[in-house]
């Protein structure tokens, strides 16, 4: 189990636009194809970082890490633990990784997918998934 650090009084949410900004940017990082592993985030060499602060300004470091380990748990990267302390690297999307981002890469899909979830407090991951999936099949006309 991994364990995050977060400043007192941070905003720990689960944002699902950050999830999906984090998945295209490192879908688009040539550097993120498995053959590297990288920081998640951090104040490292930039060679050595997958996501750099600037990408997401309106977020902290912390909340960008925490939202890197959120996908880690839900199978979405590949990671490994390094050195003694068992510093978190990253290497490439998984499998469910890219299907995942398959089904929201579409700005029109992602919205609809929003719009249908945006009365509930809060929803399960694979529900996302689900109503992502049903949205891109109905654009397919298989729904």
């Amino acid at each position: 189990m991994q364990t995050i650090f977060i400043r007192i009084g941070e905003d720990v949410k689960r944002d699902m636009d950050l999830i999906r900004g984090l998945m295209l940017r490192l879908e688009e990082d040539e550097k993120f194809d498995g053959s590297h592993w990288m920081f998640p985030c951090g104040k490292v060499k930039s060679d050595q970082v997958a996501i750099d602060t600037v990408d997401f300004p309106d977020f902290s470091l912390d909340v960008l890490n925490y939202h890197i380990a959120l996908l880690v748990s839900a199978d979405f990267v590949t990671s490994m633990k390094s050195g003694l302390s068992g510093t978190l690297r990253i290497s490439s999307l998984t499998w469910h990784g890219h299907e995942f981002l398959a089904n929201i890469k579409n700005n029109d899909i992602w919205e609809k997918t929003k719009t249908r979830i945006s009365d509930l407090p809060g929803i399960a991951l694979n529900v996302v998934a689900a109503i992502a999936q049903a949205e891109m099949m109905k654009k397919l006309g298989l729904g």
